[in-house]
């Protein structure tokens, strides 16, 4: 006899809270070539909390005002997207590949 599976709910991570994170992630990384540490942000009711170690790629400009080091790229070492709502811990679709575009200049 086959046990029943319970599948809990999983929550579509919106592109707002990939703005948020993207938008909290560039505040902490500042201008450092990489990246390991922790987010958190609320959004849509949700407590969030990324935890990165990644390699950030940077390219450089240069105007007659100065020299800026956009990001280029951002590479994961290791991540790990939690969300939690009033009733605990929730699952979701969060996926790096989709919070990266916001993160590249």
């Amino acid at each position: 006899m086959k046990t029943p599976t319970i599948q809990t709910p999983t929550i579509e991570i919106t592109a707002e809270v990939y703005r948020l994170a993207a938008e909290r992630l560039r505040e902490e990384i500042g201008t450092s070539d990489w990246f390991n540490g922790a987010v958190e942000f609320t959004a849509e009711g949700l407590c969030c909390r990324l935890v990165l170690t990644a390699i950030v790629y940077r390219r450089t400009e240069h105007f007659p005002e100065g020299v800026r080091r956009p990001i280029s790229d951002v590479v994961p070492v290791w991540w790990e997207f939690s969300t939690s709502g009033d009733d605990g811990p929730v699952a979701n679709d969060f996926s790096f590949s989709e919070l990266k575009p916001c993160l590249v200049d």
